[in-house]
């Protein structure tokens, strides 16, 4: 197996090891994280219904960066995403955290989403 193939084999694990024990309901819906490598992208899912309830990305004028792939982008998409939430009479998600390690980028829009008033 080449290195690729095995890099996304283990991705592919971790993000199933993450997820097993989070499911997104219309209450509580889970906030899915994806990060590349110019760009993050947050939404939250009902995965009860199949639908995404808010997101916020940092390819959005909304968002207001010149670019994406910094902790200060993650951070302007994570309040973005918290006032979208609120809009909604969102209080509450289940963080998904992918098969992302929860440090950098991942963890500034975390906080800046708790911070904005999204519990979790």
């Amino acid at each position: 197996m080449d290195h690729q193939k095995a890099k996304k084999v283990r991705q592919l694990r971790r993000r199933r090891h993450v997820r097993r024990g989070i499911t997104g309901t219309a209450e509580r819906p889970r906030l899915s994280v994806f990060r590349s490598s110019k760009h993050i992208y947050a939404q939250l899912i009902d995965d009860l219904e199949g639908v995404t309830l808010a997101a916020a990305g940092s390819t959005a004028k909304a968002a207001g960066v010149e670019y994406g792939g910094n902790v200060k982008a993650a951070a302007a998409v994570g309040t973005q995403l918290a006032a979208a939430a609120k809009a909604k009479g969102i209080q509450k998600a289940a963080f998904d955290r992918g098969h992302y390690r929860y440090h950098g980028r991942v963890k500034a829009l975390a906080d800046a989403a708790r911070a904005g008033g999204l519990q979790f």
